[in-house]
């Protein structure tokens, strides 16, 4: 969790890497299938500033569209999961897992219906949803991370790898970043060809693997509600 999370809730280094093949996927289909990022600001501003250039006005309230909801998206996340450690009998991991399986599944629906505006619509849930995680899920294993975005954890890897000695032992948490970095890049090629082939229906994959992390999850740690 974040850094506002109460320690026993923090979840096992393994769903960090989880999570970074959804933001890879994520972030993969969205491109694929709206031409814009969803998992992070850089990207869709560097496509609103094209599109202010070429005039592309639909185009831009698209990118801009993408980078407003991914922030509400992060700042949702943080309040909800303060009101969240109040009210004991909802577990935050799992109820912000719900609540991401559901955009991403609503997102979905948008692109499969044809409505006029279901681009934008798919862009404003998966923003949404790829915000509530980055949000959600920050820091593991004592570290910060990202698991929608990479670039500067990739930034700080290389420069640790630059500072050290020959001799130097390798820092146990640089193998977590490594991990999250490899994951969020094999999640961005599966996406990316998912999405290539099956269209919209590569959407789905997102859902299908929050809900696999959260029946592992709820397995393996606490159920969403207490009896």
């Amino acid at each position: 969790m974040g850094g506002t999370s109460l320690p026993r809730h923090l979840p096992e280094k393994w769903l960090y890497l989880a999570f970074a093949f959804v933001g890879g996927y994520g972030d993969a289909v969205s491109f694929v299938l709206a031409k814009t990022f969803t998992g992070h600001i850089t990207g869709s501003l560097v496509l609103a500033a094209i599109a202010i250039a070429a005039h592309a006005w639909s185009g831009l309230a698209v990118h801009l569209s993408a980078v407003l909801f991914f922030l509400i998206g992060v700042f949702t996340s943080v309040r909800m999961e303060r009101a969240l450690a109040a009210w004991q009998r909802v577990k935050s991991p799992s109820a912000f897992l719900i609540i991401e399986a559901f955009l991403t599944l609503a997102a979905y629906v948008a692109l499969a219906t044809h409505a006029t505006t279901g681009a934008e619509v798919f862009v404003v849930c998966m923003s949404l949803a790829l915000g509530i995680q980055n949000g959600a899920f920050q820091s593991t294993g004592g570290i910060s991370v990202h698991t929608t975005y990479l670039t500067g954890m990739i930034t700080g890897l290389v420069t640790s790898e630059a500072k050290k000695t020959i001799s130097a032992t390798r820092d146990p948490k640089q193998s977590i970043l490594y991990g999250i970095w490899v994951a969020f890049v094999v999640g961005g090629i599966v996406g990316a060809g998912l999405a290539l082939h099956f269209k919209e229906k590569g959407v789905l994959g997102t859902t299908v693997l929050l809900l696999a992390i959260f029946a592992c999850q709820t397995r393996t740690r606490e159920p969403l509600f207490e009896g």
